[in-house]
């Protein structure tokens, strides 16, 4: 697939600031202000991150009146119900907030509403259980805040709500006792991107340093919280990345019994980067609630140390993982014969497949994965109890869901948020809606916004890559969102005459500069740019890794794209 190349911008003034105050190679240094590290200061609290730089949870607006209420319900012997979200980010909330409290308040319980019965977010399926169960408390993580009908739904039977959610609010807040959300307008806490359960991460803090609580039972379950930011692709700067940073100290050391099984079941035996854990530990968690019940999820993180329970519920979530994949790969490769044998959709500038048969659980996976090969809105439908049901996905800049909101005539309901939502409407208005769909998209998306971007940190000879800039670099992870790995380029390289395809779609390079520097990679599904690696200079992109073979570490290029030199 073609990719449009774009430089991150840096300010030079600010670049040359932080070289004469940090004396490294200017590339860091630009990295660094393109990502807002623009003082010695910055660097020193990006590149050593401290637990005791967490903010006050009490700066968050409602704190108090949440810790009170939870307070009043233990004094009382009330029943509380942990309730969150069916993803990793809602099981991982649950796990961390009753776990917590579990520990030395013994009236709790947790629910997890089941994606196909109840669908996102709190229930009043879920309300009813409490009731039924004499809950007179709720805590509700990862959702809620445009719960506005269910918290007055829980009002008149007398259930009290504290809501913990980072989402964006609705015009009116629900009327719940506590409504935690750094996304409120009137919210002065100072971080605004935590994950749900770095939400539910701050209650616990919060009740903890009111009853004098030590630090340490809360920071246990950094791990969890760890988990949750890399699985929901929040940002990775700021409080986060202090929470990233000793969380996955934690799972690479000392992790919770859930995650420590989970991880001898996938066979992982090395130190796992923020990656690793969105693509080895996330998906087999998010498995649960896709293939069958997430509450499957919850049993493993708040596992205490029973072996054979936890080996279980471990190898259940792996397996759940392996069926999802089945069915990933199955659908997605029907996907696109449907698209690739149908011309009228070639030419179109978005995607709508719909199969009755398809499972409501992976739509939202193939949609990703129809983008990487044709790069445009998608839109992936399935039929569930007699409705048509699917995912969206967005490709970069092209508000989705306001197209989504101009079909929505055609639609019984449809939620979600610009890159990604959900949608259900009649079967008989799946033609309508995927031709008004296309209009819409033709009518706003350009021609840019259908070739994929490449992000491109900074030019960069092979000379320069030295084991000092390397520790660096090295030195800058957790990467992702907000603080992704850098991306370089190296331009008017050259094949050695050694360069491959190898498993027929993959690219092993092996490059030089005119001056000499050599270097190998990999590029994966690159076969199809073989034709410019051997007809002279080009140009290279690439993450820079470390390969270790037999106790040796080398340097290589993880190849994102080429193009020929200018």
């Amino acid at each position: 697939m073609q990719m449009r190349w774009v430089q991150l911008p840096a300010e030079e003034d600010k670049v040359a600031a932080l070289h004469s105050a940090l004396k490294v190679h200017p590339v860091i240094c630009r990295m660094l202000v393109q990502r807002g590290i623009e003082t010695y200061e910055d660097a020193k609290a990006f590149f050593r991150p401290e637990l005791d730089k967490l903010h006050d949870p009490f700066l968050m607006r409602d704190m108090d009146k949440a810790i009170n209420r939870i307070t009043t319900a233990i004094e009382h012997n009330e029943r509380i119900l942990i309730y969150g979200d069916y993803d990793v980010d809602g099981t991982t909330s649950v796990a961390t907030v009753y776990c917590f409290l579990k520990d030395f308040y013994p009236n709790i319980d947790y629910y997890i509403p089941h994606r196909y019965t109840e669908g996102y977010g709190i229930s009043f399926k879920g309300i009813d259980y409490a009731q039924e169960t004499d809950c007179a408390l709720i805590i509700a993580l990862d959702c809620g805040i445009k719960a506005n009908d269910k918290i007055d739904y829980a009002n008149e039977r007398n259930i009290d709500f504290i809501i913990c959610d980072h989402h964006n609010a609705g015009e009116v807040i629900p009327n719940a006792v506590a409504v935690l959300d750094p996304k409120r307008s009137d919210c002065p806490y100072p971080y605004k991107e935590l994950s749900g359960c770095g939400i539910g991460f701050k209650l616990i803090q919060a009740f903890a340093m009111q009853q004098g609580i030590d630090e340490e039972k809360y920071l246990q379950y950094l791990d969890l919280v760890c988990l949750s930011i890399g699985a929901d692709i929040v940002p990775i700067n700021g409080e986060n990345r202090i929470l990233a940073y000793y969380g996955l100290q934690k799972i690479n050391t000392n992790p919770s019994e859930g995650i420590r099984r989970l991880l001898e079941i996938s066979n992982v035996k090395k130190q796992l980067t923020i990656s690793d854990v969105v693509f080895i530990l996330g998906p087999r968690i998010n498995a649960a609630g896709r293939m069958d019940d997430a509450r499957d999820a919850v049993k493993l993180l708040i596992c205490d140390g029973e072996q054979t329970i936890n080996h279980e519920q471990a190898f259940k979530l792996n397996t759940y993982n392996n069926d999802r994949k089945e069915l990933d790969r199955d659908i997605t490769a029907h996907a696109l014969d449907m698209i690739g044998n149908n011309e009228a959709m070639l030419k179109r500038k978005s995607t709508v497949v719909y199969h009755t048969e398809w499972h409501k659980g992976v739509v939202g996976i193939v949609a990703s994965r129809l983008i990487e090969t044709y790069y445009r809105p998608t839109i992936v439908l399935t039929e569930s109890d007699g409705k048509v049901t699917g995912s969206a996905r967005s490709v970069k800049n092209f508000d989705l869901y306001e197209a989504i909101y101009e079909c929505k005539d055609l639609l019984i309901q449809f939620g979600g948020h610009k890159y990604a939502a959900g949608l259900t409407m009649q079967p008989e208005n799946v033609e309508a809606f995927s031709a008004k769909f296309e209009e819409v998209v033709t009518s706003r998306i350009t021609e840019a916004q259908l070739v994929p971007e490449l992000e491109i940190d900074a030019e960069i000879d092979f000379k320069d890559l030295t084991p000092n800039f390397i520790n660096i670099i090295k030195q800058m992870a957790p990467f992702g969102p907000g603080n992704m790995k850098p991306t370089f380029v190296t331009k008017a390289v050259y094949d050695t005459g050694w360069s491959k395809i190898v498993k027929e779609d993959h690219i092993k390079f092996s490059v030089r500069q005119n001056h000499g520097e050599r270097m190998d990679g990999i590029g994966f599904r690159m076969a199809q740019k073989m034709n410019i690696v051997k007809s002279g200079a080009f140009d290279v992109a690439y993450h820079v890794e470390e390969n270790e073979w037999n106790g040796n570490t080398t340097l290589q290029m993880a190849v994102k794209d080429i193009q020929v030199a200018e």
